[in-house]
């Protein structure tokens, strides 16, 4: 994904977090059918352009949405299926804000954007309109990455989701 790279404003916007030496590290981590950066990215950039056409804090929202997936351990490396599921649902994003907080100043929404970002597999329900766009383009990029892990093309999910979305704020 390239777009985000000819973006400026964005690229100003989470340019501390892209030259942190632990956030770098997501970019050899397996993530579904990507690397955690790659797919952090993508959650990060559509969120904030759909925050932005709906007059958001995008700046929390590109953040928060970069920032989401920041946990280290991968998921291959659990031993059960109920350790896999407790990382995969409850524990990354706690661990992920443990990360972020750790390592960058955060907002009150950015950490509820982290938090929240598993509802409602998760029982932390999003506080702002931002947490929900940020759940939300989570939740179709991730189905759209399993689904070209297992050769199903449900990529137009994605883009029937980007046209209600957007149809919804004209």
């Amino acid at each position: 994904m390239t777009k985000y790279t000819k973006d400026e404003e964005y690229l100003l916007i989470i340019n501390n977090i892209m030259h942190n030496e632990e956030f770098q590290k997501m970019n050899n981590i397996k993530h579904h059918n990507t690397t955690r950066m790659d797919h952090s990215l993508k959650v990060s950039y559509y969120s904030y352009k759909i925050a932005k056409a709906l007059k958001l804090d995008y700046k929390d929202v590109a953040r928060g949405g970069l920032l989401h997936d920041f946990y280290t351990e991968e998921i291959s490396n659990c031993d059960s299926i109920k350790d896999k599921l407790l990382l995969f649902s409850v524990k990354h994003p706690n661990e992920a804000v443990i990360n972020a907080t750790n390592q960058f100043e955060l907002s009150e929404k950015e950490i509820n954007i982290i938090k929240s970002h598993m509802f409602p597999i998760d029982y932390k329900v999003p506080k702002y309109a931002e947490s929900w766009v940020v759940s939300l383009v989570d939740k179709v990029l991730s189905l759209g990455e399993v689904s070209k892990k297992f050769s199903y093309k449900l990529t137009y999910v994605f883009n029937l989701y980007l046209l209600f979305v957007f149809n919804i704020i004209k």
